[in-house]
């Protein structure tokens, strides 16, 4: 079973194993039956059986929906509510005094030197200080008004590149109330695609921080002719005068301040329709440059309607740590759904999330463990982090520590695999564990890229909580599937959100079709009010991608692959465009590869690539620093990390592991990488190499690599 092959290997005494095997059997039997009377898990085993989605008719190709919403799909949050003004106002009267955002003071910063000579900024933050719903809606309604004083027109764009923070949010309802067209650039895009959003979205304000101002903006304020007014939301920064000409610098406050003495009360304020965009979302690009992704009110409506709807007993008692950038469609759908549910958010950043982040100073608190968060998002790049650190931690217990975890963990994975739960093993064994994250999670949601099955079990047992894959585009609003939180399957990202229907469409080239037994497949469709208006600026691009069918219903075509299962669930199992055929004709799905080796202790990061006028594919890793030092060590290589990299033997020992690991996965023969070459560097965001999700540019990596492609391809494999 795929539990089996998931189960962490021990060394214990076989006669000692059975005799702890038969205490674990007692201690089942004993505690099976109070269990099952008290827990109400006999209706969680129930409903992880039954069927999730439907066809709605018996032809091949048929759309699959929701079985909660098989005759009508759900659009509207709260009757009425059909404008994302309209929602925040209902939350706001209901909510009023609760708390809605939070954000950590900073009691002291300190230059940490490192014995490399390099500086490290660390943080010593205090309490979260936290915002009322009322609050927010004061200050959203004044730095509306105040931008309106600067001159900003109702379905105007204006842009906003800011790391995640609680002034992001007062600023986008700010704009939502007023009908401003929101731009939203990710704070890690470089210059070109910076200078592209703003003159394509022609905006003449900006929204920003001081330090993306000092470090991103100032270098290229020149090249953005139309722009008139940056405002920062922390603050004046100490020198602002290099500005070009007629560029004003605001702050926050100054244009909330404006706001509040401007006279509004014989203006009628131009209020949004359903169909008016809300957000213009720049995709993170994993293939060439941003394209704005133009999502009206309806959109975001729709799909967080879907989304509140799989998260069961969402309320007033749930804490959401935000940290994630909220430029990316998940944060902010996820965000939207706890603003309208009651729920606090508190902000973080990957800097300050936990105790051991790189900004935290060693022995005090990280953002999880201040906060204690019930709620949380997260891409898979981080989860493999988390996944890799705690099991480099279990290799360095004593022998006893480690036998013991790893019993605990296997007994934990059989457990929930039937559907049961282990309350013992939760308290004595995976406490610990569990507090890296706070402590308190109820619910993990995972999107952006897919989630290996490994890791994602890993995070159901040792975090004691659902792992919800979900499935999604910024094209959807970020909607599409999400897991139940009592399926415990994994590799698949569960059935269709009452929102939206699916359907599978026939991809000859790639061999899928939705007349596939036992499964149908082929390219996914997703259909519903939470699909959105197309690209900016792209007429083109968007007859492509999107269609509309004789019964008036929009269609996106996602470029992913897919099957439905018996149950209604949808799992991913290949993309269009990371599929290539080899020179003999075999077909060579690169996501598949990676997936099978990106787990390994070994590798940080992997991107494989293949060639149609070559037999063989290649790979360019990013090594475990660690693991790669000590294979080194034991192999007598001795060099600095360079060179340890740049090393053909060592590449030969890396590519032995990953083989083995190909062989144990069950990939072909042809698709196992023949060569490799390891990166020194790590791929982030900010080196242009992956996006801000953490998804691999292909084309970039192939323009990166390209001198190593050639050598790779240069020669004749032995």
């Amino acid at each position: 079973s795929q539990a089996a092959k998931m189960k962490l290997k021990h060394n214990i005494n076989p006669v000692l194993l059975q005799f702890i095997n038969f205490i674990v059997l007692v201690y089942s039997l004993v505690t099976y039956i109070p269990w099952y009377i008290l827990s109400g898990s006999k209706q969680a085993i129930a409903r992880a059986k039954q069927v999730k989605a439907r066809p709605v008719n018996n032809k091949p190709g048929g759309a699959y929906r929701s079985v909660n919403s098989l005759h009508c799909l759900a659009s509207v949050l709260y009757p009425g509510c059909d404008t994302l003004d309209k929602v925040f106002k209902y939350a706001k009267t209901k909510y009023k005094d609760k708390k809605l955002l939070g954000t950590r003071e900073i009691l002291k910063e300190e230059d940490e030197i490192q014995p490399s000579g390099k500086v490290f900024k660390k943080v010593i933050l205090g309490k979260y200080t936290w915002l009322s719903y009322e609050d927010v809606y004061i200050k959203a309604v004044n730095f509306g008004n105040g931008l309106a004083v600067l001159g900003q027109q109702p379905k105007t764009n204006i842009a906003i590149f800011c790391e995640t923070r609680a002034e992001w949010m007062i600023a986008a309802q700010a704009c939502f109330m007023c009908n401003y067209q929101l731009v939203t650039l990710y704070a890690t895009l470089g210059g070109p695609a910076i200078v592209h959003g703003l003159n394509e979205t022609e905006v003449t304000t900006i929204i920003t921080s001081k330090e993306l101002m000092q470090t991103k903006l100032k270098e290229i304020v020149s090249q953005v002719p139309l722009l008139r007014h940056i405002i920062t939301v922390d603050g004046k920064p100490t020198t602002w005068s290099e500005f070009p000409k007629g560029v004003i610098v605001h702050t926050m406050a100054s244009v909330q301040a404006m706001g509040a003495k401007a006279d509004t009360g014989n203006k009628q304020p131009s209020r949004p329709v359903p169909s008016d965009i809300a957000v213009i979302m720049y995709t993170s690009g994993s293939t060439g440059i941003p394209k704005g992704v133009m999502i009206s009110h309806c959109n975001i409506i729709a799909g967080i309607t879907g989304m509140a709807e799989r998260i069961p007993n969402l309320g007033e008692k749930d804490i959401y740590i935000g940290y994630l950038p909220l430029a990316h469609v998940l944060e902010l759908s996820a965000e939207l759904v706890c603003l309208s549910h009651g729920c606090r958010i508190g902000y973080s950043s990957p800097q300050t999330l936990a105790d051991q982040s790189s900004k935290i100073k060693k022995g005090s608190k990280g953002d999880v463990t201040t906060l204690k968060p019930t709620l949380m998002a997260a891409v898979p790049e981080i989860m493999d982090r988390i996944y890799k650190n705690v099991m480099n931690k279990v290799n360095e217990m004593t022998s006893f520590q480690r036998n013991l975890f790893i019993l605990a963990y296997n007994y934990k994975m059989e457990q929930i695999s039937k559907g049961y739960t282990t309350p013992l093993c939760d308290s004595l064994i995976f406490r610990k564990v569990r507090m890296l994250l706070g402590g308190k999670i109820r619910v993990l949601l995972c999107g952006g890229a897919p989630l290996s099955a490994a890791t994602q079990r890993f995070m159901n047992i040792c975090f004691c909580c659902p792992v919800g894959q979900g499935y999604g585009l910024t094209e959807s609003a970020g909607a599409g599937t999400i897991t139940e939180v009592w399926d415990y399957t994994t590799g698949r990202v569960g059935a269709p959100l009452v929102c939206c229907e699916i359907k599978l469409m026939n991809w000859e080239e790639g061999g899928y079709y939705n007349t596939d037994k036992p499964y149908p497949r082929g390219e996914i469709l997703i259909g519903g009010q939470n699909v959105t208006v197309g690209y900016y600026k792209n007429e083109a691009r968007t007859r492509k991608d999107f269609t509309v069918d004789e019964n008036g219903q929009r269609w996106l075509h996602t470029g992913d692959i897919g099957e439905f299962h018996h149950d209604g669930c949808l799992k991913i199992i290949d993309r269009k465009k990371d599929l290539v055929k080899l020179q003999a004709g075999e077909y060579v799905s690169l996501g598949k590869v990676e997936a099978a080796l990106k787990n390994l202790p070994l590798v940080d990061n992997i991107c494989a690539y293949a060639s149609s006028f070559h037999s063989y594919v290649i790979g360019f890793v990013v090594p475990n620093q660690k693991e790669l030092a000590e294979l080194a060590r034991k192999k007598g290589f001795k060099g600095t990390w360079e060179e340890i990299c740049n090393s053909p033997e060592m590449e030969k020992e890396v590519l032995k592991v990953l083989a083995e690991a190909a062989m144990a996965a069950n990939l072909e023969k042809f698709e196992i990488p023949v060569k490799i070459r390891l990166s020194p560097d790590p791929w982030t965001p900010e080196t242009g190499l992956v996006t801000d999700a953490f998804k691999l540019k292909r084309k970039e990596l192939t323009a990166f690599y390209q001198t190593d492609i050639d050598r790779m391809y240069g020669r004749n494999v032995k």
